[in-house]
């Protein structure tokens, strides 16, 4: 039944010139540990340069279930007394015949505001959209339907956000495809994006016990018809070098999900299960493996104007 499913979609994207829809972007249940790969203003927020790679599979089980890796680097530059963030990404997302890619190259300007410090970025990518038609497995081989080629088509892309932190809190607003981008592919397939607004922020409680912490975090993404949340909820033990934390999220009408993860070395490793609630039932929930590594810069003079991260402490 899948296989015949799969069939029709293709066929309706093959035969006929066609402009697809629907929410483009993946998220990610460890949102709040990459907060560059969907708002350019977060880049350079800390004193580190920092490398992260994500690997999630989503819909577990199924054959041609969508898979999405993502991998990122930021760090500060201190060229005056204003803080400038840099940042470059590479991410792709894997469904089935269909494959997107995106490149990306971030800058990020901060400044004092309010007793904290408040961060512009933009952000401009390189999109490739794939379909692979050579992998079709049909029954009639010669079927005219079913296009067996494999067929791409790229476009650029605008991203802007903002980025605002003042001791414990920090929010943040960013907008993706801005320039609502349509990728050709081939003569007559389309694919258009729309543009994706996000919402995220959070507070660190400090508890009586100087190594604990309690981080609450929220995330929003909405595309002008459909949306998509996570509140989420943190422990964290941290012990001069040494930190282990876990936690839950709750995706209203959609998910929730349980993580645990630490810092081993300066990496940090987490892993967490993200179970649906509606559709294709809990057994065929989401994984997702988050690898980071962080070190300080001492390239430049920093001056008295400087902000640390309140996302991992």
């Amino acid at each position: 039944m899948r296989k015949r499913l799969l069939y029709a979609i293709v066929a309706c994207l093959t035969c006929f010139p066609l402009i697809t829809k629907g929410q483009y972007d993946p998220s990610f249940t460890h949102y709040w540990m990459m907060e560059p790969s969907f708002n350019p203003a977060s880049a350079g927020t800390t004193d580190n340069m920092r490398i992260l790679g994500t690997y999630s599979a989503q819909m577990s089980g199924y054959e041609d279930a969508p898979a999405t890796m993502f991998a990122g680097v930021d760090l500060p530059m201190f060229f005056a007394n204003p803080r400038h963030g840099l940042g470059a990404q590479f991410m792709n997302d894997e469904l089935g015949l269909f494959s997107h890619k995106r490149f990306s190259l971030q800058y990020a300007y901060h400044f004092r505001l309010f007793g904290g410090s408040l961060g512009f970025g933009i952000q401009g990518d390189l999109l490739n959209e794939t379909y692979d038609g050579s992998k079709l497995d049909l029954e009639e081989t010669n079927d005219p339907v079913f296009s067996s080629s494999k067929i791409d088509g790229s476009k650029v892309d605008v991203d802007f956000g903002l980025y605002y932190q003042r001791g414990p809190f920090y929010l943040g607003v960013s907008g993706m495809h801005l320039t609502a981008p349509t990728v050709t592919l081939g003569e007559t397939n389309q694919i258009s994006l729309k543009r994706m607004y996000y919402l995220t922020g959070g507070y660190n409680i400090k508890l009586r016990n100087p190594f604990f912490t309690i981080h609450p975090t929220v995330f929003g993404m909405y595309d002008g018809v459909d949306w998509k949340a996570y509140l989420t909820g943190r422990l964290e033990y941290s012990n001069d070098s040494k930190m282990l934390f876990c936690g839950g999220s709750y995706s209203p009408n959609n998910s929730v999900a349980l993580f645990v993860g630490g810092k081993f070395h300066g990496v940090v490793l987490s892993y967490s299960y993200e179970a649906y609630t509606n559709g294709v039932g809990i057994e065929h929930g989401a994984h997702e493996l988050v690898l980071s590594y962080e070190w300080k810069l001492d390239l430049y003079k920093k001056g008295k104007n400087l902000h640390k991260s309140v996302r991992l402490l």
